[in-house]
C-alpha cells in the first residue's frame, strides 16, 4: 500500500534457483532462435542505440552470455549479450516464460501477491557480466525475480522525474555513478535507492519507479508484470507493457496542442501564460500525499 520498492527474501521460487545452471538451461531451454541485444560497451543506451539486434539459438546465447571472451562473436570477442524475451509474435503476444519456454515452466513459481487475472507477462532476462541496463520506468507493477547471479539495482522515485532528463520513458543519464553534472546539473538532486539482489531474491518495483540494473555476474532473472490499474486503463496494443496509460497519453496529446496554440503568441506572452499553466497543473494535479 505504500507503493515503495521492497526486497523479499526467502520466497519459495521452486527449483529454478538450484537447477538453472548454464548446462541445464542449454540442454532444457532448447535451440529456438531468440532476439538479443549485442553491445561492445557495458552501459547500454536505448536512446542512442549503442547496440545491435541479433538472433541466436537459446542454448548458444546462454553459453556465450556466461563467457568473458568469445571464440564466436558478432562484433568483438568481449561483446555483451542481453535477452529480453518476447512473445511468439511480439506485435500481438506478450512474453510469458510458461509459453515460450514450456520445459522450464515447472521449475519456477511466481510470487502470489496479485490475482491471477491481473497477470500481464513474465519476461525471461539473461545478461552478460557487468552489463548495465539504462534507467527507465514501467507502467505496471512487477517483481524482478533474481534466479541466479547477482544484480545491483538503483531506483529513483517517480517524484524525482524532473531531475532525470527524460526522453520518453528513459533517462539520458547513462553513468549514474559518475554523472556529467555540467550536462545534467539537476541529476544530483535525484534521491537514489540501491539494493543488491542475490540468487533467490525478489524485488518489488512499483509502477513508475525508475530503475537502473547492473548484472554484477552472469545471471538469469524473470520479471513478472501485472496490472495494478483496471485493464481498460491500458493500451490493448501494448505487448511490452511500457506504453503509458491511455488517459496519460491523451493528456500528453492535449498538452502538445495547447503548446502549439501558445506558440501563436509573442515570446513575452508565451512565457507568461506557460508559467501560469505550470502553476495550474501543480495546483490541480500534483499530489499532497507523497514525500
Amino acid at each position: 500500500l505504500q507503493r515503495k520498492p521492497l526486497v523479499l527474501e526467502g520466497i519459495d521460487l521452486g527449483t529454478c534457483t538450484s537447477k538453472w545452471t548454464v548446462d541445464y538451461l542449454s540442454q532444457v531451454g532448447g535451440t529456438k532462435e531468440v532476439k538479443i541485444h549485442v553491445a561492445t560497451v557495458e552501459q547500454m543506451d536505448f536512446i542512442s542505440k549503442n547496440f545491435v539486434y541479433r538472433t541466436l539459438p537459446f542454448d548458444k546465447l546462454v553459453q556465450r552470455a556466461a563467457e568473458e571472451k568469445h571464440k564466436e562473436f558478432f562484433i568483438s570477442e568481449d561483446e555483451k549479450y542481453y535477452l529480453r524475451s518476447l512473445g511468439e509474435d511480439p506485435r500481438k503476444d506478450v512474453a510469458d516464460i510458461r509459453k515460450q519456454f514450456p520445459l522450464l515452466e515447472g521449475d519456477i513459481k511466481f510470487p502470489k501477491f496479485f490475482k491471477e487475472e491481473q497477470f500481464f507477462s513474465s519476461v525471461f532476462r539473461i545478461s552478460s557480466p557487468r552489463l548495465q541496463l539504462w534507467t527507465h520506468y514501467d507502467v505496471m507493477d512487477n517483481f524482478l525475480v533474481q534466479v541466479t547471479g547477482k544484480k545491483r539495482v538503483t531506483l529513483f522515485s517517480p517524484r524525482d522525474a524532473q531531475y532525470l532528463y527524460l526522453s520518453g520513458t528513459k533517462s539520458e543519464v547513462l553513468n549514474i555513478d559518475n554523472p556529467d553534472l555540467a550536462k545534467y546539473p539537476l541529476f544530483s538532486k535525484a534521491r537514489r535507492y540501491e539494493c543488491t539482489l542475490e540468487a533467490g531474491d525478489v524485488l518489488f518495483i512499483p509502477a513508475l519507479w525508475f530503475h537502473n540494473v547492473i548484472s554484477e555476474e552472469f545471471g538469469v532473472g524473470v520479471n513478472v508484470f501485472w496490472k495494478h490499474l483496471p485493464s481498460e486503463c491500458y493500451d490493448k496494443t501494448d505487448t511490452y507493457g511500457n506504453k503509458d496509460p491511455k488517459a496519460a497519453s491523451r493528456a500528453a496529446q492535449i498538452l502538445d496542442r495547447a503548446l502549439k496554440t501558445l506558440a501563436e503568441l509573442p515570446e513575452e506572452y508565451r512565457d507568461f501564460y506557460a508559467r501560469r499553466m505550470v502553476l495550474h497543473i501543480q495546483d490541480k494535479a500534483y499530489s499532497k500525499n507523497f514525500e
